[in-house]
């Protein structure tokens, strides 16, 4: 029996001695500390982000009347050419076969059908830029091939979701970041808002055209890119970063660096304007130049304090070599 009562007494004392070791540590390891920041003014915006593919507002096939055989092509692909512009000539199903016979027999013969049989051109519909050449010269086709693809100016269609939607307005600024290009930026224009929405995975989306401002070379059909819709701004507000923001019962509020050395933070209660998800802008309760300070923990290195409880604690820890 005393000897129960021994090991009993000893267990209780090692689980008191761990309890007030696991508090020192805690309060060692748990010291606030506070960063400052002094209230100035800045520029706040207010975007939104979102990815699209460049694509033409207009694109056009350009198919033949009747099905025949291409003599001469006058473009390529990413030529620009303007409306009525010959872009190709063809020959009909029958004018190649009387040309065929009457090569078989000579070129003066082969140029008296020529001279009576003439090619038909196939012009351009609309000014823009030949996007697909899908035939060469000699290449048969019938009247339901797309020889040629045209588009008048690309667009980038981008993804906006439904929660955001009602934040986008008809020439609102943009700003198109290309995936092949990203170290340019290009301004833009909202062209189209779409009303008819895309669910996919359970997530409701809207078609947005953004329309650069200025025609872009490097933009190809096809290509990935970042559009940054530019929803509100305001330049020099008070602002304040949202780490230092503390919000109980819908009251907003902060902490203010004292006066003097000697005078403790104070709790000032703010009011609170748009926000561009890192900085917020302050409405009142707040001067410039005044500090806030942001609290954070702090782990203590030099105090000593360590865990207790980790293997090893006190002692140096052994020396790992990583392979390469």
């Amino acid at each position: 029996m005393t000897r129960k009562i021994v090991v009993s007494g000893v267990v209780l004392g090692i689980l008191v001695s761990a309890v007030f070791a696991y508090q020192k540590f805690k309060k060692n390891q748990e010291k606030p500390v506070y960063r400052e920041h002094a209230i100035g003014r800045e520029d706040l915006e207010v975007t939104i982000l979102s990815t699209g593919t460049a694509q033409p507002e207009n694109r056009l096939e350009i198919k033949p009347p009747v099905a025949g055989r291409i003599e001469d092509v006058k473009v390529n692909e990413g030529q620009y050419v303007k409306r009525g512009q010959t872009i190709a000539w063809m020959s009909s199903s029958e004018r190649a076969a009387l040309l065929d016979a009457a090569r078989s027999k000579g070129d003066e013969e082969l140029k008296r059908w020529e001279e009576l049989y003439r090619p038909v051109p196939i012009v351009a519909p609309i000014s823009g830029t030949i996007i697909q050449r899908n035939v060469e010269i000699g290449q048969s086709f019938t009247s339901a091939d797309a020889i040629f693809v045209m588009s008048d100016r690309l667009t980038v269609k981008a993804q906006v979701d439904e929660t955001d939607i009602g934040s986008i307005k008809l020439r609102q600024a943009a700003t198109i970041v290309l995936d092949a290009y990203p170290g340019q930026q290009f301004e833009a224009l909202v062209e189209q808002i779409a009303f008819d929405a895309k669910t996919v995975n359970n997530v409701t989306t809207y078609v947005v055209d953004v329309l650069p401002k200025n025609k872009i070379n490097l933009m190809k059909s096809g290509m990935t890119a970042n559009v940054i819709l530019s929803i509100d701004k305001k330049m020099k507000v008070l602002s304040v970063p949202n780490e230092a923001i503390k919000s109980t019962g819908g009251v907003s509020s902060v902490l203010v660096k004292g006066n003097t050395p000697s005078s403790p933070p104070q709790t000032r209660t703010i009011e609170l304007g748009m926000t561009d998800g890192k900085r917020t802008e302050v409405l009142s309760g707040l001067t410039e130049k005044e500090v806030v300070l942001i609290s954070s923990l702090n782990t203590d290195k030099k105090s000593g304090g360590s865990n207790p409880f980790a293997p090893m604690s006190g002692r140096p820890r052994p020396t790992t070599k990583t392979s390469k």
